[in-house]
């Protein structure tokens, strides 16, 4: 009876010890961040550098961008010195010609945005890059562009900025 009650107390001490020595970080939606290190977030203005612009489509960019941090992240957005450090550019948006049909026209568009990434990870800087992210969305050439923009911007935004997330924060 007795070493069963030894056994049991050793059992017991290791597995304290061995959750003692865990480290803790926290996921939500795909994030990968240790909140004991990693506490900010700092994400700049993306300008339009393209040669071809839509005007909307900076502050919708911007704001997804930002959005998207804070509704899967639990780190604080701040104006300087952020742990992490998010900026760069959008620097195409265009169309071209996707596909003809028999009669030798045009008959699909397609879309495309690309965003140039800055990303400083302040905590480990060995995580750092510069990389473009690019969505495409195509449409039919019987509709105008002025018609499908705002939602295929939209799309391609939302594209964008969850490429950014899962390479700056996810880790993928």
């Amino acid at each position: 009876m007795k070493v069963w009650t030894m056994l049991a107390k050793s059992i017991s001490l290791t597995a304290v010890l061995l959750l003692l020595s865990c480290s803790v970080s926290y996921k939500l939606n795909g994030s990968n961040i240790d909140y004991s290190k990693t506490k900010t977030i700092q994400i700049a203005e993306f300008p339009i550098r393209a040669t071809y612009v839509w005007g909307p489509m900076e502050s919708m960019f911007n704001n997804e961008l930002k959005n998207i941090y804070a509704n899967h992240t639990k780190l604080s957005l701040v104006k300087r010195n952020g742990d992490l450090k998010v900026e760069g550019e959008i620097t195409q948006y265009s169309q071209r010609n996707k596909s003809v049909s028999s009669e030798g026209y045009s008959a699909q568009t397609e879309l495309s945005i690309t965003v140039n990434v800055r990303f400083t990870n302040n905590v480990n800087h060995a995580e750092d890059f510069e990389r473009s992210f690019t969505s495409t969305s195509s449409y039919s050439t019987t509709q105008s562009l002025a018609a499908v923009q705002e939602g295929l911007v939209q799309e391609m935004i939302k594209d964008i900025t969850e490429q950014i997330f899962n390479a700056t924060v996810a880790n993928w």
